[in-house]
């Protein structure tokens, strides 16, 4: 079973021992703008890119191809 983006964001603010209140302040939006974009898990790449600075981890995307190349 593959985690959604949101429940992964979730697992990170658990063991950061934050809240989504809390991460919503670091970006400067709402409790409730965040909230929606979890319970969608509608997110950009700009979205995920500031949430991981907000985090203070790092965040990649990828696609790998069916050879194996990662792009």
């Amino acid at each position: 079973m593959r985690l959604t983006t949101s429940e992964k964001i979730k697992i990170i603010l658990g063991r950061k021992d934050m809240t989504v209140k809390d991460l919503a302040e670091k970006l400067g939006t709402t409790r409730q703008n965040l909230h929606n974009k979890m319970t969608r898990n509608n997110f950009s790449e700009s979205d995920l890119e500031k949430i991981s600075v907000a985090l203070e981890i790092d965040y990649e995307i990828s696609f790998l191809m069916k050879d194996g190349e990662k792009i």
